[in-house]
């Protein structure tokens, strides 16, 4: 079999396992005496990261509530210009990596960032190196602490939408499940469906090749039966953690499909968590994708097998629904996407850059068809 050209990149070094957050501090200060930390308020971790910091550079610190907006950046970017950071520390979910990502791409940027952001902007790649970025994510689920992209609302489109680069690749990605522990129950659940979906659409995308085919083909099972103990309080946290961090590789070098599609639209529109808007449509999207596609064919082959994951820990697909729904998984409806906005929503989705590798070729009703379901 021909084996179709693709290429692989991920963070500069990945450090993974419990402890490993202490590797965060010397790292930098042998690359930094001016260090600008972009950081959860809640997260213990970050203080004493910031102490350890402060015994050998210059510190100046962000609190980033809440998924990055435009004009929350630009504040950003008028309060920290001045202290000249020379490294970005970022430190929180996948939000905050985010912030902290942008921050690193937009401070060096001369021409702001709408030349740079997708779909509202020009989306060009940057004009000046971002600065080095070190991210230490403390739930289970972006994995942005390896993709190249910064995720970004723009309140005047109502959009959300991506920073992106080759060189906004980490420096260091650490990968504590410790880390974990800070981390509410249902943001558990929201992250942790995320990152189910960022294991599978990666696998049965059209742009899957053998190195994320090999990462995403293990964790797949892992992920269904970790964040089901996970969420009956039996543990969990390293495998959803390493979860998070090869979903995060996979689609950095792969692809994503119509969950991301869809949700990039919908977090702009309502303002709903990205992971549960994920976890609500991950089951309505396989069950249409694999009916659109060819019966025999690979893409049917995929999507047989990542369903046939799922039943073998829910049961099936209706059960894995049901599972998410009596923890608290809302439907669309409940996080606030109205039924007279899904012409639009289904329109935008298809022309979002997460979208293009779908495994299947979903007309307008389709789309609408998963919105409803959902």
């Amino acid at each position: 079999m021909t084996i179709a050209p693709f290429g692989f990149a991920t963070a500069g070094a990945i450090r993974f396992g419990r402890g490993t957050v202490a590797e965060a501090a010397p790292f930098a200060l042998a690359r930094a005496e001016r260090v600008l930390v972009v950081r959860s308020a809640s997260v213990a971790a970050a203080d004493t990261l910031v102490r350890s910091l402060g015994q050998g550079a210059e510190v100046l610190e962000i609190v980033a509530r809440g998924e990055p907006d435009l004009p929350g950046l630009t504040r950003d970017c008028d309060a920290a210009r001045p202290f000249a950071p020379e490294l970005v520390v970022a430190i929180g979910g996948g939000a905050v990596i985010d912030h902290g990502k942008a921050l690193a791409a937009l401070l060096p940027a001369p021409h702001g960032a709408l030349r740079h952001l997708e779909v509202v902007g020009e989306g060009k790649p940057l004009d000046a190196p971002p600065l080095p970025v070190v991210a230490l994510p403390t739930t289970a689920g972006t994995g942005s602490e390896v993709t190249r992209n910064a995720v970004i609302q723009v309140p005047e489109a109502a959009r959300k939408v991506s920073l992106r680069d080759p060189r906004l690749y980490p420096a260091l990605a650490i990968v504590d499940p410790d880390l974990l522990a800070s981390c509410p129950r249902p943001v558990l659940l929201a992250s942790g469906l995320d990152a189910v979906t960022q294991v599978i659409e990666p696998f049965v995308c059209t742009r899957a090749n053998p190195v994320t085919d090999a990462l995403c083909r293990e964790a797949i099972p892992r992920v269904l039966s970790a964040l089901k103990r996970l969420m009956a309080g039996e543990g969990g946290e390293e495998d959803m953690a390493l979860t998070s961090l090869v979903g995060g590789i996979a689609l950095a070098n792969a692809g994503l499909g119509a969950v991301h599609g869809f949700a990039g639209v919908i977090g702009g529109l309502t303002g709903a968590a990205h992971g549960a808007i994920c976890g609500t449509l991950l089951p309505a999207v396989l069950r249409v994708n694999r009916e659109r596609v060819r019966p025999g064919s690979p893409a049917r082959a995929r999507l047989d097998w990542v369903i046939g994951q799922i039943a073998e820990v829910h049961g099936d697909l209706g059960g894995f629904e049901a599972w998410a729904r009596d923890l608290g998984l809302r439907r669309l409806s409940d996080l606030g996407l109205r039924a007279e906005d899904h012409a639009r929503v289904a329109a935008d989705a298809r022309g979002s850059s997460s979208y293009a590798a779908n495994p299947a070729e979903l007309h307008d009703e389709d789309l609408r068809e998963i919105l409803a379901r959902s």
